[in-house]
């Protein structure tokens, strides 16, 4: 059977990040783990990952997205993957301390954003560009205008 799985490309600490996102996500399953490379899974997806060294830096070209419900589920994404030296960034985008980006997003924007009335979703999409971390009641804030 054919599969694709993410491959990602370390600067000689994979234990440690395979260690952090085991600590950050509730369903982490750890395969195979050493100084060279790791096989792991985060909430039903697998990854691959390599001690590659710094030749090749993450950037948001490429990101992983996080779809979740309520603000506490926000708030705690937010929280975990931007300890230690991750970065916020805009729209519910952040980069862990790896560099790795990350998008945390609540189901509601994409509801919203969905909506056939476009007078509501463009005020949402108004309100979600001026935020860092997304913040649900100010979503439905936008929404009822």
């Amino acid at each position: 059977m054919t599969s694709i799985t993410p491959f990602l490309w370390f600067d000689n600490n994979v234990p440690e990040a395979v260690a952090f996102y085991k600590s950050v996500f509730p369903n982490a399953k750890v395969g195979t783990v050493n100084d060279f490379m790791a096989v792991f899974e985060l909430e039903g997806q697998r990854f691959h990952a390599l001690n590659g060294g710094p030749q090749h830096r993450f950037n948001e070209a490429v990101s992983f997205f996080i779809s979740v419900e309520t603000q506490e589920e926000v708030d705690y994404f937010w929280g975990a993957l931007t300890a230690g030296g991750g970065a916020e960034s805009r729209c519910g985008w952040l980069k862990d301390k790896f560099g790795v980006s990350w998008q945390v997003v609540p189901t509601a924007l994409g509801r919203y954003l969905g909506d056939a009335d476009r007078t509501k979703a463009n005020r949402v999409m108004q309100a979600m560009m001026g935020m860092k971390k997304i913040v649900i009641a100010d979503l439905d804030r936008a929404y009822a205008g």
